[in-house]
C-alpha cells in the first residue's frame, strides 16, 4: 500500500489546525477561573477544543487512503508549529536545545516518508 499525497496533505493540515489548537489552549490556560460561567465564556478555551476537533477530522480524512506507519509520525509536525506559536505568542525562548529537536523531528518524518514509498 502505498501512502497518496493527498493523505500526507490531510495530515499535515491536521498537524498544523492541532497547534493552533494548543497555542489557544495555552491561552486560555493562563485565563482560567474557579467558576463555571468564567470557563464557558473563555473563548480561547473554546477555539483550542474546536481547533482539535477540526483537526482530528483532517488527521481521520488523511489516514483513511494512507499508512499509518507513515503518516501518524508527521502529526509530530504539529510540535515544530507550536515552537513557532510560542515564539510569536508567548514570546518563549528559542534554544539550541529546540532547534536540535526539530532538526530530529524533521529528519525522522523525511527518513520515513522516504522508506515508506
Amino acid at each position: 500500500m502505498t501512502t497518496p499525497l493527498s493523505s500526507v496533505a490531510l495530515v499535515l493540515v491536521a498537524a498544523f489546525i492541532g497547534s493552533l489548537g494548543m497555542a489557544f489552549l495555552k491561552g486560555a490556560a493562563g485565563r482560567l477561573k474557579p467558576n463555571l460561567k468564567a470557563l464557558l465564556l473563555n473563548w480561547r478555551l473554546a477555539a483550542g477544543i474546536f481547533l482539535f476537533v477540526l483537526s482530528s477530522v483532517f488527521f481521520v480524512l488523511g489516514v483513511r487512503h494512507g499508512e499509518l506507519t507513515v503518516l501518524y509520525p508527521m502529526v509530530s509536525l504539529g510540535y515544530v508549529w507550536a515552537l513557532l506559536w510560542a515564539r510569536i505568542f508567548f514570546n518563549e525562548r528559542m534554544t539550541r536545545n529546540k532547534f536540535a529537536g526539530l532538526g530530529m523531528i524533521l529528519a525522522g518524518i523525511v527518513i520515513l516518508f522516504v522508506g515508506g514509498q
